[in-house]
């Protein structure tokens, strides 16, 4: 069993009260490490650490704070396939994935704000006479709460924007998936961060996090998560003045037109999909179909869909793995089971998978294509987060954003056909804050990241992500 700790101030530590959790590794079920029971009293000594060191890490010069940044990419990079197992371990998704997927985009998040640290620019404007600035200061010790679906990669994104632009960090990684946090930690020390400068406790969130997000000492919170959790944060935090970015749920449409390269879009309508056993926030849950090949395109659906392997996240030839733990696991069983009740027919899937040997107790599920629901189902309301995708026709391009956009949510969208002229159109009246035309999750980190409605407010990625953790103070001079 991995006994895993907290980093505060530098050091490895754990709860003060001794408490500890277990986590269970979602193939197996099996528990594999316990982690620390984290509180208030711990989150004190974490806040008090990152007060103490922002001083300084504010004022050095932003080559130092590349360089850290620049060697923890690089520990990233020596250690892929033992973070890459941990990740498979603590996650259930394909070794496979982590190993090409996760670990390498933490490190490109590490590698790109280690170069952003020292381009990072504020505006000036000039008139005869009168020279105005713009500063951009860190705003202090602010809190990087991250959920359990791309535990690494999301922790990362959050981390490493925010140290690039001076502020110091109180990170907390969910208590579901803690175990590359926790390695992350080791290495922050390794690749020489002053002490203090990067602090991750580890619990459960009614104490750690709520500790976490409403201490007088945070200035920011930059949280990813559920949209019910994220509007309890905006709640407890109304009137601190703390700045938020909540990156929340998604019920995201993927659109697919009749001029589409079919071959190519089904292909990337399933990965979509199911990427990730469809825990992924950005992933295409909604499959809206033009009518004119809907029946054509949802068969060839549904046989790509049964081609994918269910199976040990440690054979290279499992396409999904275990479903992240046993309560996700029936609540997404649940939601199928509700979709038969609204009345859908389950095209293939909607049920558990036995994977023999060593995952016989895991919490494996089927990928599931569901037909014959209407748009304004629970169904297709209420985010699933997991392998589950339904299927809708639409008549044109009106009707196609009309039930795109009907949804409390906003996050992500993807639209697939050859008209250049219609995919701007559309990409343009989505509710959406991230559009991809004849892709999906390509991204580049020097773009805004975040939702609209109910997905959430704030943007994280690149120039957005470093702006969001600064203070913006004008300054004119008149001479």
């Amino acid at each position: 069993m991995e006994h895993l700790q907290n980093l505060i101030d530098g050091q490895l530590r754990d709860a003060l009260s001794g408490r500890t959790l277990t986590t269970p590794e979602p193939a197996t079920g099996l528990d594999y490490a316990t982690l620390p029971d984290s509180d208030a009293e711990d989150v004190q000594l974490a806040v008090t650490a990152a007060q103490r060191a922002f001083p300084m890490w504010s004022a050095a010069p932003s080559e130092q704070r590349a360089r850290c940044l620049r060697r923890l990419a690089e520990l990233l990079e020596r250690d892929l396939d033992v973070l890459a197992a941990a990740e498979s371990r603590d996650s259930g998704k394909p070794l496979h994935v982590a190993r090409t997927v996760d670990i390498p985009r933490a490190r490109h998040n590490f590698a790109f704000f280690a170069d952003a640290a020292t381009q990072f620019a504020s505006e000036s404007h000039s008139v005869p006479g009168q020279l105005n600035y713009t500063l951009r200061q860190p705003l202090g010790p602010v809190a990087c709460i991250s959920p359990w679906n791309l535990p690494l990669y999301l922790l990362t994104w959050k981390i490493a924007p925010a140290l690039a632009a001076g502020c110091t960090v109180v990170a907390k990684p969910s208590e579901v998936t803690p175990y590359t946090a926790w390695m992350l930690g080791k290495l922050a020390i390794e690749a020489g961060f002053p002490p203090g400068v990067l602090n991750i406790i580890h619990g459960g969130g009614e104490k750690a996090g709520a500790a976490l997000v409403n201490h007088p000492g945070i200035k920011a919170v930059s949280f990813t998560g559920s949209t019910r959790v994220g509007a309890g944060i905006a709640a407890s935090t109304a009137g601190t003045w703390k700045k938020l970015s909540l990156e929340l749920g998604g019920k995201n449409a993927t659109v697919v037109f009749a001029d589409a390269d079919l071959d190519v879009a089904v292909n990337e309508v399933v990965r979509a999909a199911f990427s990730n056993q469809g825990q992924i926030c950005l992933c295409g849950s909604r499959i809206l179909i033009q009518a004119s090949v809907y029946d054509a395109f949802k068969a060839r659906l549904v046989a790509r869909t049964q081609a994918l392997r269910v199976g040990d996240p440690n054979e290279a030839t499992s396409d999904l793995g275990a479903l992240v733990s046993q309560a996700h696991f029936q609540k997404v069983t649940a939601c199928i089971e509700r979709a038969r009740a609204e009345g859908g027919q389950v095209l293939c899937g909607g049920t558990p998978v036995r994977v023999e040997g060593r995952c016989a107790a895991g919490w494996f599920l089927a990928p599931t294509l569901i037909d014959g629901l209407s748009a304004t189902c629970a169904t297709n309301q209420k985010e699933i987060f997991g392998p589950v995708a339904t299927l809708l026709p639409f008549v044109d391009e009106d009707d196609a954003i009309a039930v795109a956009n009907a949804t409390p949510y906003g996050l992500a969208a993807n639209v697939w056909t050859r008209d250049v002229s219609r995919a701007h159109r559309v990409a343009e009246r989505l509710q959406a804050g991230i559009v991809w035309l004849n892709c999906w999750m390509v991204r580049d980190l020097r773009t805004p990241f975040g939702g609209v409605k109910a997905s959430g407010v704030g943007r994280e990625g690149g120039w957005e992500a470093m702006r969001f953790f600064t203070e913006a103070k004008s300054v004119t001079l008149v001479y």
